[in-house]
């Protein structure tokens, strides 16, 4: 009897308590119609932006896997992720407006950027996306993300800028061998397996990136919900116009040291810095003095212990820009200014 009266009170409280707050909180009739208002103008422009948007949008399939990808123009260049494309050279695409199979093959990949490009064989009445500027992004823009995921093509999903401008490291897979993503999108709307490649869209309905990884929590052995990252629009376009004008990048625009390197570790296995193993004849490196044998360990005062950290650094940085490279080498700790190069492209 004891427990049904605890909850007989439980009841009428929950009661007492819904029937406060709905006379605290019941709105007058113009509001209410004023905020379905606004909630259906929001509805019809989702609507709008999946009607424009999800017909340039399509499922890749490989011996690989399953990803997503974007129509880049009316030829049948489809832009996508290039851990999608793996090693392979030879894929099955599938528009997101119908069920037909249709062969592609690869154009060119850039695993530093993550990105490729791939060619659609005999398609017709492709619509290509209309892609937007990320420099223009806010944090709290409202973005969709469109693709395959787990192999279900036409998903939707929604959430915002979360934040520009990220440095994420991207961890080396079978198909990839990783690296680190500059300038990345970061955003709350669901990025799961097979999203790779897709668009995150704006309410403007323009791609203004491309979903490429979700964090994850390793303690718990998947993704972290509400935190995934695109690679931003302006340089897909940039390195997508690239791969279909010269069938390669030419330019990357990416930072580099002119210098082929490895993680040093101490006795225990523990990383201590990145080892030199040998200088670009003419680049960055060898003209600041620095040479085989040499470890960084820091880069403007900032601690290196690996060459994802190395990677990171660089990704911050501009072809140009001069830093200051910390080095242990025989005699003790060396800091020479190095003005940095152009990674070379692929």
């Amino acid at each position: 009897m004891r427990h049904w009266g605890v909850v007989g009170h439980a009841v009428l409280a929950m009661a007492l308590v819904t029937g406060l707050a709905t006379a605290c909180t019941s709105s007058p009739p113009d509001q209410i119609s004023a905020d379905q208002s606004v909630g259906g103008s929001l509805e019809r422009q989702y609507t709008d932006v999946v009607n424009k948007v999800l017909p340039s949008i399509v499922e890749i399939q490989s011996p690989a896997g399953t990803g997503s990808g974007v129509v880049f123009d009316s030829d049948g260049h489809i832009v996508t992720n290039a851990h999608v494309v793996g090693r392979e050279s030879r894929f099955s695409v599938r528009l997101s407006t119908g069920t037909q199979q249709l062969p592609a093959t690869l154009v060119s990949s850039y695993p530093p950027d993550d990105l490729a490009v791939i060619k659609i064989e005999g398609g017709s009445n492709l619509r290509p996306a209309r892609f937007g500027r990320s420099a223009d992004l806010q944090v709290g823009d409202i973005v969709m993300a469109m693709g395959a995921p787990l192999g279900l093509e036409a998903s939707v999903t929604d959430g915002i800028v979360s934040a520009v401008g990220r440095t994420v490291p991207e961890p080396p897979s079978e198909d990839s061998p990783g690296t680190v993503l500059r300038q990345a999108i970061q955003t709350s709307a669901p990025i799961n397996p097979g999203n790779s490649g897709g668009a995150l869209v704006s309410l403007d309905s323009q791609v203004i990136g491309i979903p490429t990884l979700a964090a994850t929590l390793p303690q718990l052995g998947g993704t972290a919900p509400g935190i995934g990252f695109a690679l931003p629009s302006d340089l897909v376009t940039d390195l997508a116009t690239q791969i279909v004008a010269n069938g390669r990048v030419v330019n990357s625009h990416r930072a580099s040291l002119g210098a082929s390197v490895q993680t040093v570790t101490d006795p225990d296995g523990k990383p201590i810095g990145v080892g030199i193993v040998a200088v670009q004849a003419g680049g960055p490196a060898a003209t600041a003095g620095l040479q085989p044998g040499d470890v960084i360990t820091a880069i403007d005062g900032n601690a290196v212990t690996d060459v994802i950290t190395l990677q990171a650094v660089l990704a911050q940085h501009e072809p140009g820009d001069t830093v200051q490279v910390t080095v242990l080498r025989t005699g003790g700790a060396v800091t020479v200014p190095v003005v940095l190069g152009e990674q070379p492209a692929a």
